[in-house]
């Protein structure tokens, strides 16, 4: 152990473990479809008849954003950067806290299906459909990535078959997604969120056994600089420091827990209030568990592999391959272990997609179906709802297909992803905090936030930092005096020592080429940690909206108070009020805000005193 190997292929217990927990995926779909055989509404196959307790879906949420791209990309992030990302959850923390006692009332206390009919009641319709559009731009993009990045990490390491399990992944989520609505959806996430758990529990016990106990894992990770953990410098271009993890994280995971459709629909679903903020608090501890289980894989990486790096051997095309290598390594004389880790990242995959899906044909039916056909039944759009779960996961195996086809560029692609959220975040900040905002300074934050935040993007892909807080700490490869011959062999060949110093040379040329043609801004603004992309879109958008809101003369009609923060809401929390006054039942009208006397009264003293005057925007 710790050379690079020739490791074990699938076996067919693999393949049997895989099997099953897709089958019983699948199946939990065709239970909540034949249990729910007598609601028939939109409300009921979207929201789950907003009838469900907070353990389900505390897991569901921790399952949903916990994809198989985490999973396998943080241990290898930790393999190379060292375990301060384990200061992630303290932003988890801040993150939850924050979400529960700000946006979650809001959007609860209003019951809307849709996220983004807030907007249209807030500024005016079209600030609603450019964001739904933005939002499903980025969840497509992002859920077809999540569907073919895990999966080629997998095959290339285990040749588990490629396209088999694309395919597969896309047909049971949409199988289960249209049959169950979101209840099988939910249910099928805590299933899976303990295959998550089992599969990286699997590959620690394994490696701590091998190791000879925990203490040699932490001790290999100290002396190799990967606990070297508080790194409180200030300066926003280094990757990761205490402050870019804990503040750049806090608003990426602010943009999913506050105002992504995906979460929302989720805790939306909860019989109460106080359920809805316990499943986001019961979230965190989910949350907190699978990071520390992925940082302690790094680490268990670098321990098996301190002397011989498999990425500079070349035995791995790239780092999120890391862990299937180690895993396939370390577990090939145990059948069936090998596939319970494959069925735990997808398992991360799944629950990913099936809430993407579930939430795509939310917003769509909502935002785009349903204000064109007021006439239709509940039972119809019930239906459409279904087909349009259907439709979306044919988009979403499609989006895989192209994802294949970028090569290097799907990284850059799931950047770019993220750099929409950080403007969806700003606007309903602009909405919800800021009483004076107007669907002016909405339309341009927003459309601000989203350029400066393609441009700061782009740049760093083009311009990649320089600095060496950029690059990975040391890997070794003194161990590595093996190679493959043509028959997949391993045999001894000259020092890798060479290998090193040959790579670390024309890096460094490359390098000094490069800072001749790079712009005085790519030094600074394109070296911006990643972390801070969304950060930097909810701030541009934030100031924009209320620097163009205040020229336009503001907010010039009535709204609903009930839009905003409300005392109780800023008073009270889930530890400083009484469980009884958080226990209370959402509106009758489940979706219907729009339909509230209290929304259209509000709606006609508009017309009358400013004849709607921010809808004329457009």
């Amino acid at each position: 152990m710790g050379a690079p190997g020739k490791t074990a292929s699938f076996s067919i217990w693999d393949y049997v473990v895989f099997a099953g927990m897709l089958l019983i995926s699948a199946v939990i779909g065709i239970y909540h479809a034949f249990a729910g055989a007598g609601k028939t509404t939109s409300k009921d196959f979207l929201f789950g008849g907003r009838s469900l307790n907070s353990v389900p879906v505390a897991l569901s949420l921790t399952a949903s954003f916990m994809s198989a791209i985490t999973l396998l990309g943080m241990p290898a992030e930790v393999y190379r950067f060292g375990a301060i990302l384990i200061f992630l959850t303290i932003a988890y923390l801040l993150t939850t806290m924050f979400c529960a006692e700000t946006f979650l009332p809001v959007f609860y206390r209003l019951g809307l299906t849709s996220t983004y009919e807030y907007l249209e009641l807030r500024f005016n319709k079209y600030v609603r459909r450019i964001a739904t559009v933005l939002f499903i731009i980025v969840t497509v993009i992002y859920t077809g990535i999540a569907i073919y990045s895990p999966t080629l990490a997998l095959n290339q390491v285990t040749g588990f078959d490629l396209w088999g399990a694309v395919i597969s992944t896309g047909l049971v989520c949409m199988f289960y997604c249209a049959l169950g609505g979101l209840k099988a959806v939910i249910w099928t996430d805590v299933f899976q969120v303990g295959i998550m758990v089992a599969g990286l529990a699997s590959v620690i016990v394994r490696t701590v056994i091998v190791k000879g106990g925990i203490g040699p894992i932490l001790e290999d990770a100290y002396h190799g600089g990967r606990m070297q953990l508080w790194n409180v410098n200030p300066d926003l271009t280094q990757k990761y420091t205490f402050w870019t993890i804990v503040i750049g994280a806090a608003v990426q995971w602010s943009c999913v827990y506050g105002v992504n459709q995906t979460q929302i629909q989720r805790y939306n679903s909860c019989k109460s209030m106080f359920h809805a903020k316990m499943s986001l608090y019961l979230n965190l501890l989910g949350l907190c568990v699978i990071q520390a289980a992925t940082v302690f894989c790094g680490l268990c990486i670098y321990s098996v592999y301190r002397d011989c790096d498999p990425w500079t051997a070349q035995r791995v095309s790239s780092p999120d391959q890391l862990l299937p290598y180690l895993t396939m390594d370390i577990l090939q004389d145990f059948p069936g272990l090998p596939g319970l880790f494959v069925a735990s990242v997808f398992s991360g995959t799944l629950s990913t997609v099936s809430s993407s899906i579930n939430a795509l044909a939310a917003v769509t039916v909502e935002d785009f179906i349903r204000p064109f056909y007021r006439s239709g039944s509940e039972r119809t759009i019930s239906h459409i709802s279904k087909l349009m779960n259907l439709f979306f996961g044919a988009v979403c195996i499609g989006m895989a297909g192209l994802a294949s086809t970028l090569g290097g560029l799907v990284q850059a692609t799931s950047t770019v992803t993220g750099i929409l959220t950080g403007p969806l975040l700003g606007i309903f900040m602009l909405g919800i905090f800021f009483s004076f905002t107007n669907s002016k300074g909405a339309i341009t934050g927003l459309m601000v936030g989203v350029s400066l935040s393609f441009w700061i993007t782009i740049g760093a892909y083009t311009y990649p930092p320089l600095k060496s807080s950029s690059f990975p700490l040391s890997l070794s490869t003194e161990g590595c005096n093996i190679s493959l011959d043509t028959e997949g062999n391993w045999t001894s060949t000259t020092s890798s020592m060479v290998l090193t110093t040959t790579t670390s040379t024309v890096s460094t040329t490359l390098q000094q080429a490069e800072v001749t043609a790079r712009p005085a801004i790519a030094d600074y603004w394109y070296s911006l940690s990643y972390m801070y992309f969304s950060a930097f879109g909810t701030l541009t958008t934030i100031v924009a909206g209320l620097t163009v809101s205040l020229l336009t003369g503001g907010r010039k009609q009535s709204i609903n108070p009930q839009l905003f923060l409300t005392k109780e809401d800023s008073s009270c929390s889930i530890f400083s009020c009484s469980w009884l006054k958080h226990v209370r039942k959402p509106p009758s009208a489940i979706g219907q805000a729009t339909s509230n006397p209290a929304f259209e009264s509000f709606a006609m003293k508009d017309t009358e005193k400013s004849g709607n005057t921010d809808a004329g925007l457009m």
